[in-house]
C-alpha cells in the first residue's frame, strides 16, 4: 500500500508530469491528483493496519466474550483460525444475508466453512444444524467441512444430528479453550504469566495480574513502543 501511494506521489504528482515537460497548469492539476490518491491509499493502508492490530487484540486481551458484538465475535473466530494456521476469509455481513457462511477456511488444500451464532443463552438446536447442512451441500462439500461455533451449548437433538452429519461443533466452553492456546500476551517478566496492557493518564503500561505478583512494566517513557505493540503482527509460534 505505501509503495502506491509513492506511485501517485511524488511519481504520477512530480515526476511524470516534469519528464514530460507540462505546463504549470498541468504540473499543478495533476499535482493535486497525485497527493489526493497518495492519502487515500495512505488512509487505506492505515486503516487495514488498525483493524488488522484490532483483531489481534480480541483474541490477546478478551477475557468475556460475551462483551462482544456479532461481528467482533466473528473476528476473534477468525483470528483464533488465522493463528492454527488457516487462511480465512472474512464473509459474514451483519446488515446483509451471508447464507450461512461467516467464515471461508483454506489451508494446505483443505477447505471448510464457519458459522458464528453469537448466543449465550440459548442453546442451538436441530433446525440450524439442519439449515447450516443445507448450506453445505449448496457449497458441494462434505459435512466434515462444516464447523458450527456458538458461545452458547447446542441441545442433545442437535449435538445427534451434526454427529451424523459429520459437522464439527465448538461450544462456549471449546471456544475459550480454543483462544486460550493461541493468545500470546505479553509475559510478566517476575512470574512470566500475562500482563495486562493499560492505560492511564501518564501513558500505557503492562501490569501482572497474577495474585500476589507485583510486576509492572511502564511504557510511559516508551511511547514508540506501545504503538509499535498495538500494530505489530503476532510472532508466530511452533
Amino acid at each position: 500500500m505505501a509503495l502506491v501511494a509513492i506511485a501517485f506521489y511524488p511519481g504520477l504528482g512530480l515526476l511524470v508530469p516534469i519528464a514530460l515537460n507540462w505546463s504549470m497548469t498541468q504540473l499543478v492539476s495533476v499535482n493535486v491528483i497525485g497527493a489526493s490518491g497518495a492519502a487515500i491509499f495512505s488512509l487505506g493502508w492505515f486503516a487495514a493496519v488498525t483493524e488488522r492490530a484490532r483483531r489481534r487484540h480480541l483474541v490477546d486481551w478478551t477475557t468475556d466474550l460475551r462483551l462482544l458484538d456479532a461481528e467482533e465475535f466473528e473476528w476473534l473466530v477468525g483470528e483464533a483460525f488465522r493463528r492454527e494456521g488457516w487462511k480465512v476469509t472474512e464473509t459474514g455481513h451483519q446488515d446483509s444475508a451471508d447464507g450461512n457462511i461467516d467464515l471461508d477456511l483454506k489451508r494446505k488444500g483443505e477447505r471448510k466453512i464457519v458459522h458464528c451464532k453469537r448466543w449465550t443463552s440459548w442453546q442451538i438446536g436441530v433446525d440450524e444444524i439442519r439449515s447450516f447442512g443445507g448450506t453445505l451441500l449448496r457449497e458441494h462439500l462434505p459435512g466434515s467441512a462444516g464447523m458450527f461455533v456458538t458461545l452458547s451449548e447446542f441441545n442433545e437433538h442437535a449435538r445427534a444430528e451434526a454427529h451424523k452429519m459429520h459437522i464439527e461443533l465448538v461450544d462456549g466452553r471449546d471456544l475459550y479453550a480454543r483462544v486460550e492456546k493461541v493468545r500470546r500476551p505479553e509475559p510478566c517478566s517476575i512470574c512470566q504469566k500475562p500482563m495486562l496492557l493499560g492505560r492511564s493518564q501518564h501513558g500505557w503500561w503492562f501490569r501482572c495480574v497474577t495474585p500476589g505478583c507485583m510486576g509492572k512494566r511502564d511504557l510511559g517513557s516508551e511511547p514508540g513502543r506501545a504503538v509499535e505493540f498495538l500494530t505489530e503482527s503476532p510472532v508466530r509460534t511452533s
